[in-house]
């Protein structure tokens, strides 16, 4: 029993490349913070604070599209900088994920009765983790993380799993 922890396909000793990628991808997401409004400073930069540590986790901020992972969308997008959202998910490298922060950016929140809000991000671009709450709470956004990081945990063994039924 011991010795097939060692020596079994999915020890230590014998992981795959793929399979290291993968478990780095899920514990070091760097995210793109498009704060559009109060959830942004409100839930966002609370959860990034000394209190509610996203270090501890892998989350880090960068500036740069072209160095995230992950796009968090917080607050109320309207139909003029839904171009803008768009050009810069195109610009984030695969693979990419998209979290809408708050009741804004999920359905478009109090301001839906306005033609000039989209009802959503989805409709836009696509999302993996909605995280709702006007504004979320900092450990509802640790949770969207959390969410998000098993997602990528599952897709990883999905991928697994049709590479053992083809051979």
């Amino acid at each position: 029993m011991a010795i097939e922890r060692f020596t079994g396909e999915n020890s230590l000793a014998f992981i795959r490349s793929e399979q290291l990628f993968d478990y780095a991808r899920r514990n070091s997401l760097w995210y793109l913070a498009f704060g559009i409004a109060c959830c942004a400073i409100e839930g966002l930069m609370s959860a990034s604070g000394p209190r509610f540590d996203f270090d501890r986790m892998g989350v880090f901020f960068r500036n740069s599209p072209r160095q995230t992972d992950v796009m968090i969308v917080a607050g109320t997008v309207n139909h003029k900088m839904a171009q803008t959202v768009r050009r810069l998910y195109d610009q984030m490298p695969e693979p990419k994920w998209v979290v809408a922060m708050g009741a804004c950016a999920c359905t478009g929140g109090p301001f839906r009765e306005y033609p000039n809000v989209v009802l959503g991000v989805d409709q836009i671009i696509p999302v993996d983790v909605y995280i709702p709450g006007c504004p979320p709470r900092p450990e509802s956004v640790q949770y969207g993380f959390i969410q998000l990081q098993k997602k990528i945990a599952a897709q990883t063994e999905e991928r697994l799993a049709a590479r053992r039924a083809n051979s």
